[in-house]
């Protein structure tokens, strides 16, 4: 059982690695992630959450990101 299972198992690891080399590159090099770009309005809900900013501040420039400019 054995003999079966772990050729495959390599055979398997080699497909994903040419197929999708990026996430085992990176694992191998140690770097993170590429950061996603945040949207603006979580990063003010997430200051105002942590008392960052107060809720005058919030709101003001919530407003200016609603604007179309």
């Amino acid at each position: 059982m054995l003999r079966l299972v772990l050729p495959l198992l390599v055979i398997a690891v080699i497909v994903l690695v040419v197929v999708r080399p990026g996430p085992f590159v990176r694992m191998l090099r140690g770097k993170p992630r590429p950061a996603l770009e945040e949207d603006p309005r979580e990063i003010l809900k997430r200051r105002y959450a942590a008392g960052e900013i107060d809720e005058d501040e919030y709101f003001r420039r919530m407003s200016g990101l609603s604007q179309d400019w």
